[in-house]
């Protein structure tokens, strides 16, 4: 549960994060001078995902445009606080993308005195506009403590699940809007980009299809998940049901005996043989749920969210794609 220390180490983050942005506007202009007219295109992403997607519709051989990946080598997403330089890339770029929702309040200080007067700033939970999802809790599900997670967000505004990328449906959606900020950018090379949007998007049509076939002829519709759950948008897609820890932006390291009981009393219930967890999670809550379940012996699977990818991976060539079908894969045994 959010602790007194949680909210001041967010309190102290926000401030550290307002006072480097004040100091690197005083006294240091050069840093943040206009960006050199190379003739390049310089296109700043927050995530992975979006960082791929944008990868795939560029292309090859178009060396005018610099795509830079500001979350790497496995940060997370969910505490990221950017850096000096991270400030410079973003604020002199031309086009800047990010996810949006409560993980990117450090945006609006960020961009608040961009040196680029015509950046381009796509936030992509916007992007799916009535696409977006609320978030949720479900049965059984740990509710934060002091209203950090209730369905309005503190100003009465709803809050909305970001983890849009999970959905290869959104995925299609946002594609179409960066394919068109970027022909806008770079009207020479339109077509090229287009061309490789649109075959883009029948792979990720493909892909979209597997998961239908999979997930509507499957033995199983229920996953019991012993960690965050950032997957609402992929199981909304493919009507699977689901029960879990926490939300999928919880900052919850612990969980409650009541909800580690309620778990393992659904997976006897629906004599599951696996519990999900998150790819790199070091909750050790699957474990903890197996042990407490009256069956027992069940096995850990595991689904990637795309929140911490680590820059070995990314010179391993990992694309978004190659994680869904992991995702698939993984579906494919925990619903049959």
């Amino acid at each position: 549960m959010i602790t007194v220390k949680s909210k001041l180490i967010k309190t102290f983050s926000a401030i550290v994060l307002a006072l480097a942005i004040g100091l690197s506007f005083c006294g240091c202009d050069s840093l943040f001078s206009k960006k050199e007219d190379d003739g390049k295109i310089s296109i700043v992403c927050t995530i992975f995902p979006e960082y791929d997607w944008l990868r795939n519709i560029i292309g090859d051989g178009h060396s005018n445009i610099e795509l830079t990946l500001l979350i790497d080598d496995g940060a997370d997403v969910h505490g990221f606080q950017p850096s000096t330089d991270d400030i410079v890339k973003i604020s002199t770029c031309d086009m800047f993308v990010y996810v949006g929702g409560e993980s990117s309040t450090w945006v609006d200080d960020a961009i608040a005195n961009v040196t680029n007067k015509d950046m381009v700033i796509v936030d992509v939970v916007d992007a799916i506009g009535q696409d977006a999802l609320e978030e949720e809790i479900v049965e059984g599900m740990q509710v934060e403590e002091h209203g950090d997670h209730d369905e309005e967000g503190h100003d009465g505004e709803t809050e909305f699940d970001e983890h849009v990328w999970l959905s290869l449906s959104n995925a299609q959606i946002i594609c179409a809007t960066l394919v068109d900020e970027l022909c806008a950018l770079d009207p020479d090379n339109a077509p090229d980009y287009r061309l490789n949007e649109s075959l883009y998007v029948e792979e990720l049509q493909q892909m979209d299809a597997a998961f239908r076939e999979v997930c509507g002829n499957s033995a199983r519709n229920t996953i019991v998940v012993g960690d965050r759950f950032p997957f609402r948008y992929l199981v909304n897609d493919y009507g699977i049901e689901y029960y879990a820890a926490f939300v999928g932006c919880s900052s919850d390291t612990q969980a409650s005996f009541e909800t580690i009981a309620f778990l393992a009393s659904k997976v006897d219930e629906l004599n599951l043989p696996w519990i999900i967890e998150l790819e790199g999670s070091t909750l050790g809550l699957a474990q903890t749920i197996i042990d407490s379940s009256a069956s027992g012996g069940q096995e850990i699977i595991y689904l990637n969210s795309m929140e911490f990818i680590s820059d070995e991976d990314i010179q391993n060539g990992v694309t978004y794609v190659d994680i869904m079908q992991s995702n698939l894969d993984a579906l494919q045994i925990a619903l049959n």
